[in-house]
């Protein structure tokens, strides 16, 4: 199956519409989570989170509610919901703090833009769910400098450093 040319910026949202945001360019990764706490976050199979930048992430509309919630690291995520319909439009980690969110892709417009570029967490993946060849899938997390790209490399440790002053 031939999967799509992302082109951006890409819009999404809530389900109601309340919340509307844009990304402004392609995401850093695209992580598809097969931990059981985000299958029980998703109510589903697995969590499609687009790992980018929070600046290249514009509210275009409403404000998300912030939920602070429990995560299997211990150090807890923030997920930022619809304060109508409840949608996850996003989160945040301990790990990157408010520096890069965590996209749901199924909230994109068009959500087809952003395949999974690695399948994490498999060890506790759905036995029905057969995973795509061609797509690195790994049984826990993984090193970045492995996988991702060297301009996505580049640009998570330029939103990470510390404040020059």
């Amino acid at each position: 199956m031939p999967t799509a040319t992302p082109s951006f910026p890409a819009d999404g949202g809530c389900t109601c519409r309340q919340v509307r945001y844009r990304m402004l360019t392609p995401p850093m990764f695209v992580h598809c989570c097969h931990c059981r706490w985000c299958q029980r976050e998703t109510g589903t199979a697995f969590a499609l989170n687009a790992l980018i930048e929070a600046d290249r992430v514009l509210l275009l509309q409403g404000s998300a509610e912030i939920i602070n919630t429990p995560s299997n690291s211990g150090k807890g995520q923030k997920i930022s919901r619809c304060p109508q319909c409840r949608v996850a439009v996003w989160s945040n980690y301990a790990g990157a703090g408010d520096a890069i969110h965590f996209v749901r892709v199924g909230t994109l417009d068009n959500p087809d833009l952003l395949p999974p570029d690695i399948h994490i967490y498999t060890m506790s993946k759905q036995p029905w769910l057969i995973l795509p060849p061609g797509t690195p899938g790994l049984p826990e997390y993984y090193q970045r400098s492995k996988y991702w790209p060297a301009e996505s490399l580049e640009r998570r440790a330029a939103v990470l450093a510390p404040a020059k002053e």
